[in-house]
């Protein structure tokens, strides 16, 4: 049995950063702290002001440090946008069935080198010509091969992304792909048997990820999300965003209801000026943005799964899915059950960070314990533990 050992999650969105510290004792992740900050100079989930950026991680990473009482000097962080990219390929071993062989195996392809391999994530084993393997270990057989998933990224991101962290002041123990973590952090593991759909709606774009038998079968990300819904505001009502922002959480909702389609709500224009307007504005406002984002959700989703989507369930998560009603307008659009996605496997979450905007600050510290055996520390890793990181988090998900 190894000692307690502490571990923070980095998740830099478009609107906002937010750090989460844990410690992991006998198997257990508790949360120990955790803190946010306004996201500056990153639009649509890429760095486009290093400086800026650097200086939100480090008043996020202070307050999780003042809350946990004690020093950060490293995290995983993780990473998302458009750039990122998702592609099929497959490995084949024989002899000694080497799991870890076929899985290397299937990197053995072309990546352009402007792109940098992320993960490589199996979704099928075949043995023997058996389909539908989840995990082969200690079958006989003599050929095995590995249908898998390969993640890339843009390889100036990466770069851009590591310099900002470490230009902070931090070192960066390894980075993970955002969405896959957040779908490790709000789905059961029957979800993840028997087929469910995680929709992540962030600041800048919309990301989804379909889990079966217990594997990550399809990755997509679509360039829309919860700031359009705010920007359309400021635009409509003539406001600033801060405060179209808070008009949004406070009185938005994508559905009609008693509560947001009668009455009044007051704004304060950008002159200081306060004004009342009907609150039937607001939601005509907000309700075709987020027919939107379900629309183009549901497009990309019948053509990636066609008829897997018969037993689908849908998770719906990150800070949009609060909005009023969000849930219930995607059960109408998407014609399948949804239900709102939390942290689920982090003990000690309270108040805030159990919302669905944490999941994936949650879920990188959740997917850090994995490979953090054989240490102290989340800031004394040994550089050999996380050597072949890609490789090893096709068994994380398992």
């Amino acid at each position: 049995m190894t000692g307690p050992r502490i571990i923070a999650g980095l998740d830099i969105g478009t609107s906002k950063i937010c750090v989460m510290v844990a410690e992991i004792k006998d198997g257990t992740a508790n949360l120990l702290g955790f803190g946010g900050a306004v996201s500056a100079g990153v639009i649509k989930g890429n760095i486009v002001d290093a400086a800026a950026a650097a200086d939100s991680i480090r008043d996020a990473v202070k307050e999780a440090s003042t809350l946990a009482g004690l020093k950060i000097k490293s995290f995983y962080t993780g990473i998302s946008g458009g750039h990122i990219k998702s592609f099929s390929s497959s490995g084949i071993t024989g002899g000694s069935l080497d799991i870890a062989y076929a899985i290397d195996s299937a990197k053995s392809m072309y990546v352009p080198l402007d792109r940098e391999v992320l993960h490589v994530l199996p979704t099928e084993f075949i043995l023997d010509g058996m389909t539908g393997i989840s995990d082969p270990t200690g079958m006989p057989g003599v050929r095995l091969e590995v249908k898998a998933n390969i993640i890339t990224a843009a390889e100036s991101y990466v770069q851009n992304l590591r310099k900002c962290c470490v230009r902070a002041g931090f070192d960066v123990n390894g980075i993970v792909l955002t969405p896959l973590v957040s779908a490790y952090s709000v789905l059961t593991k029957d979800e993840m048997e028997s087929g469910a759909l995680m929709i992540d709606i962030g600041g800048g774009t919309t990301e989804i990820v379909y889990f079966k038998n217990g594997f990550m079968k399809h990755f997509s990300v679509l360039k829309v999300g919860g700031t359009h819904i705010t920007n359309d505001i400021a635009i409509g009502l003539r406001i600033s965003v801060p405060e179209a922002e808070k008009l949004k959480k406070d009185s938005g909702a994508a559905i009609k209801g008693r509560d947001n389609g009668t009455g009044n709500i007051e704004i304060i224009q950008e002159n200081g000026e306060k004004r009342s307007l009907p609150a039937k504005q607001l939601f005509e406002i907000i309700r075709p943005r987020c027919e939107e984002i379900l629309e183009m959700s549901d497009r990309e989703i019948k053509l990636s799964l066609g008829k897997e989507l018969s037993a689908c369930s849908v998770v719906l998560t990150g800070g949009a899915a609060l909005l009023g009603g969000f849930d219930r307008l995607a059960e109408v659009m998407l014609g399948l059950p949804v239900r709102i996605g939390r942290p689920l496997k982090l003990r000690g979450l309270k108040n805030t960070a159990e919302g669905p905007a944490y999941s994936a600050a949650a879920g990188l510290v959740l997917y850090a314990e994995r490979f953090a055996s054989q240490r102290r520390s989340s800031n004394e890793i040994p550089d050999s533990v996380f050597k072949n990181v890609k490789e090893r988090l096709s068994n994380a998900f398992r």
